[in-house]
């Protein structure tokens, strides 16, 4: 899963991003409101850290823009303002959860997985398909009830396979969703996460496949074989 921090402290957004990323995401930084808004005309987010205090432009405008764009993706807001009618504005212009600074950095993790566990996110549900069963806010992978163990971006690879109900996910999405904007992407990086996810899903008996289609993409079916 792939999140957007927009925050102006250097310090706080390189410990935001610290632990996020070990926590199993890739996340981009930025600094400003126009950025972070540039951001996600460049690519899709599975959730947003707004901070409010940001340089020339107030993190609301970010908040704005996005819901005025009509996009859904969660924002969880931080910010200093203790006022409670604040807010409640913050929440009625979109926001879908708020942490009150200075916070711990376990609570802001807490509260990503908890916003990701949310039913109306496809990223936040437990994803199956014939003997798999994929957990994304858990980041956990079970085959016929048995835990595997799956790399970052293998784990993104099948969480976004699998949200695709069936249907074709092209590459250029595969990659968006994996890589954050400062890692260096090999022209075949995604061909061998694909791959590598194929060997480790058939080592451990998995009654789904991935089919790559030449130019197009991926996509993950359910064995012809496996209700045989």
């Amino acid at each position: 899963m792939r999140l957007l921090v927009v925050e102006d402290n250097e310090k706080l957004a390189s410990l935001m991003k610290k632990l996020l990323s070990e926590s199993g995401f890739a996340v981009d930084c930025m600094v400003t409101a126009d950025e972070a808004v540039s951001a996600f005309q460049l690519a899709e987010y599975d959730l947003v850290v707004l901070d409010l205090s940001l340089f020339e432009k107030d993190g609301t405008e970010v908040l704005k823009s996005l819901r005025k764009a009509g996009h859904s993706t969660p924002v969880l807001v931080a910010t200093a303002r203790a006022d409670v009618t604040q807010r409640v504005q913050l929440l009625n212009m979109g926001a879908d959860d708020y942490i009150v600074k200075p916070f711990s950095l376990d609570e802001l993790l807490a509260r990503v997985r908890a916003l990701l566990r949310r039913p109306k996110q496809i990223a936040g549900s437990v994803l199956a398909l014939g003997n798999l069963m994929l957990d994304t806010a858990a980041m956990t992978l079970k085959v016929d009830g048995n835990v595997v163990e799956l790399p970052r971006r293998e784990f993104t690879v099948l969480a976004t396979l699998l949200g695709a109900n069936g249907r074709l996910v092209p590459k250029q999405k595969l990659e968006q969703m994996v890589y954050s904007f400062d890692n260096e992407v090999t022209p075949n990086a995604i061909e061998a996460a694909v791959s590598r996810l194929r060997r480790r899903l058939d080592s451990h008996g998995a009654s789904v496949g991935i089919t790559a289609m030449r130019g197009l993409g991926y996509i993950l079916r359910e064995r012809e074989h496996a209700n045989a």
